[in-house]
């Protein structure tokens, strides 16, 4: 430290200085994921990639999990909004599901870090408890799709075989790089409707 700064306690600091600082530890573990893998992506190794002390990472996230967790829902928070940006509310299930998954695909496509760092968590032992996390939280535009108009239309499956049947094509696709024009996307986007509807 030098004679010019100061030093003060987590404790003391400002409201947005904490919010800046867990926002840079979940910034800092969706890049380190996306890039490497959990294998690389240790407590210790976010706190350096997000330029805190590693006891100021544990001070926002009790653990790596919550961290992996908060991170999840923040970015599928993020993603539904762009998902459902241009979204009809007056137009039918399919054409509101078509929106929504090229608003999916268009917007990781434009952040593929976001969309391998959700591939990742995906095919990972969080998986399963993500998912949950995800269609249980109040926020999700995405989940607000699911009415029982709209249910009743999709087939009888668990939600998150619907989720890995109907967007998650979206999501690997934008992840893996691929250049596809708008009619080859149109006729992925209309097999997983086919995928995941009985309509």
């Amino acid at each position: 430290m030098t004679s010019t700064e100061t030093y003060r306690p987590v404790a003391t600091l400002t409201g947005a200085e904490k919010v800046d600082r867990a926002a840079a530890v979940r910034r800092a573990l969706r890049s380190l994921v996306a890039e490497h893998g959990f294998h690389g992506s240790s407590m210790s190794a976010v706190a350096k990639q997000a330029g805190v002390g590693t006891g100021t990472a544990y001070v926002h996230y009790e653990s790596k999990e919550a961290l992996v967790f908060a991170t999840y829902l923040e970015v599928k928070r993020e993603l539904g909004t762009a998902a459902m940006s241009d979204v009809d509310p007056s137009a039918s299930f399919h054409e509101r599901f078509l929106k929504m998954w090229f608003g999916i695909y268009r917007h990781l496509q434009l952040e593929p870090e976001r969309a391998r760092f959700l591939v990742q968590v995906d095919s990972s032992p969080f998986a399963r408890q993500a998912h949950q996390l995800a269609m249980s939280a109040y926020d999700d535009p995405i989940m607000a799709e699911a009415t029982p108009e709209t249910l009743a239309l999709l087939a009888p499956l668990p939600l998150d075989i619907i989720y890995e049947l109907g967007l998650a094509p979206a999501i690997r696709l934008a992840a893996s790089g691929i250049e596809l024009d708008e009619t080859t996307l149109g006729l992925i986007a209309n097999a997983c409707w086919r995928a995941m509807t009985t309509a």
